[in-house]
């Protein structure tokens, strides 16, 4: 598994070694948040993840696309539509 980049750690990695899924300290780093949050959303099924034998392991595309599917737009962008999306009534 290739290293983390610690200054954007869900940058895309060196095509010549893929990253293909990171271990608990490289997710909850890449993610911002403590191990042991990271443990609690792992648990309670709340953060995607995949189980190889003991291991945890939090495939990068699958991790990207949850936090697209579960951030917030900050208030002030809420009702605005994206260039080239047609208006909905």
């Amino acid at each position: 598994m290739s290293a983390v980049n610690v200054k954007d750690p869900l940058a895309k990695p060196d095509p010549s070694t893929p990253c293909l899924a990171m271990r608990p300290r490289e997710a909850a780093a890449a993610l911002g948040i403590s191990e042991r949050l990271l443990w609690a959303w792992t648990h309670s099924g709340e953060i995607p993840h995949v189980r190889i034998g003991k291991a945890i392991l939090y495939p990068v595309d699958v991790l990207r696309r949850w936090l697209d599917e579960n951030s917030e737009q900050p208030q002030g962008l809420r009702g605005l539509r994206p260039p080239g999306q047609p208006k909905t009534t």
